[in-house]
């Protein structure tokens, strides 16, 4: 199936469990909108074509949100998927945008900076003059393949085309943090994905059932992809969590290290060599599809979809699976792994970190101030004379070092993770209660939250209330 039927295949799912009529299933499942556009731009003295989608899979809440790819595997039918997978994703994180996605099909790599520029920016004029991107009605981010440079540039073009608009930050999120973007935007979706993986082990019983070790320390971790997603979390795990990820998988190959891989000098040597080749971090193994094959406790594919399929899901070997990517696993696939006791995490609930965190940063562009900076030394002032008070009433001082730690008032990021974790955790534990209800895997009971939420937008003839 397409990876768009396939979306559709989880949805019809959960719609059976909820008693939804067919005319409003029918109505949820579609695509609200599509433009496709040719992108046309001077390279080295021709004209160099390429072919671009955005995709509004829902308006029930406005702005639409969702991701802009740069890729050679884009199309239609991929973009229309991750559009439905997004309005699904912020139903059940709470975020109020309806679901979105867009994408260039290109190899990046193959251009340098001023050429990628002159692209994004033709691509973004063409959807902007379409209505495809503002700030109250589509508002993209980075994705696979685009980063907050992308964003900025785009965000240019949407200034330069809508002066009158004072909100124009808001045009897109993912920026740079000196052209409106937010404390820990970047590092999101991984951060995300590793609250996720600590609520999880916070719930004993799941974890027993899971067969796991006990401690998150103690369970071997292999991550498929070393991209933003990837990286950042490896980083959260080991550093946060003291976690023993033993192979990391990229385009290349894998790294592999039975006792564990330095996280903080692999990124190290990624951002110098642009490789996760290093023999004096672990064996470097040429064959990359191999990577979901590594015995392990924890498997965590963080790149794109299908990726455990057909031809290789028999030789998964794994407890748990953490959808870091966009439907790294078949329908067929994710059957046989629930069939065989392995515990799937879902794509639509885990990798939200993202979105949640783009969505602080849009609140912030809209209210123009950034996120503690009137609280921030009243909250100092006010625990620096709590701190004063026990002192006199003990007779004791306090450790100058001490009270510095105690006193500090919440810096953006502070508040932008507070945020996230508080998100990912709350999400978590509706997804299980449903999941304790109606006895079903984790990824129908987020796929029934999600559409147990967005009904209540709905009529019973289907079409949004006004």
């Amino acid at each position: 199936m397409s990876f768009k039927k396939n979306v559709d295949h989880y949805v019809e799912q959960s719609a059976k469990n909820l008693n939804f009529t067919s005319d409003l299933l029918e109505h949820i499942k579609a695509t609200h909108s599509l433009i496709k556009v040719n992108v046309g731009v001077e390279i080295d003295g021709g004209i160099k074509n390429f072919t671009g989608w955005r995709a509004v899979h829902s308006e029930h809440i406005l702005p639409s949100k969702g991701g802009l790819r740069y890729s050679n595997s884009v199309d239609q039918d991929d973009t229309e998927a991750l559009a439905a997978l997004m309005t699904y994703k912020c139903a059940i994180v709470d975020i109020p945008y309806g679901g979105s996605k867009g994408g260039l099909r290109i190899n990046p790599n193959e251009y340098n900076e001023n050429q990628l520029r002159n692209i994004t920016k033709t691509f973004a004029t063409k959807l902007i003059k379409k209505g495809f991107i503002s700030p109250a009605i589509n508002v993209p981010a980075p994705d696979v393949g685009t980063s907050e440079r992308e964003m900025g540039w785009i965000k240019d073009v949407y200034k330069s085309l809508r002066p009158e608009d004072i909100n124009y930050r808001a045009c897109v999120t993912g920026k740079p943090r000196h052209g409106g973007g937010i404390a820990g935007r970047t590092e999101a979706t991984g951060r995300g994905i590793e609250e996720v993986i600590r609520e999880f082990f916070r719930n004993k019983e799941e974890v027993k059932k899971a067969k796991l070790n006990e401690n998150l320390k103690d369970n071997r971790i292999v991550i498929q992809g070393f991209g933003n997603v990837g990286r950042h979390l490896a980083y959260e795990l080991y550093n946060r969590d003291n976690a023993q990820i033993i192979a990391i998988g990229e385009y290349n190959g894998i790294l592999y290290n039975e006792n564990g891989i330095d996280i903080n000098k692999l990124i190290e040597c990624v951002l110098f060599k642009k490789t996760i080749e290093n023999n004096d971090l672990g064996k470097f193994i040429r064959n990359p599809k191999e990577i979901v094959e590594v015995e392990c406790d924890i498997l965590v594919p963080a790149a794109l979809e299908g990726v455990i399929n057909k031809d290789n899901v028999e030789k998964v070997k794994t407890k748990l699976i953490v959808e870091a990517a966009n439907g790294p696993i078949d329908p067929a696939s994710d059957k046989i792994l629930f069939n065989k006791g392995v515990t799937v995490l879902p794509d639509i609930y885990v990798n939200a970190g993202g979105v949640v965190v783009s969505y602080f940063e849009w609140v912030k562009n809209l209210s123009h101030i950034r996120f503690g900076r009137m609280e921030k030394r009243y909250q100092e002032h006010k625990l620096l004379e709590l701190i004063k008070l026990i002192e006199k009433t003990t007779n004791t001082k306090t450790d100058p070092e001490l009270i510095k730690t105690i006193v500090h008032g919440a810096d953006e990021i502070d508040l932008t993770n507070s945020g996230l974790e508080d998100s990912m955790r709350n999400s978590f534990n509706e997804i299980l209660s449903i999941k304790k209800q109606i006895k079903k895997s984790f990824r129908e009971s987020a796929y029934y939250l999600s559409l147990k939420k967005l009904r209540k937008f709905y009529t019973k003839e289907g079409l949004p209330r006004h």
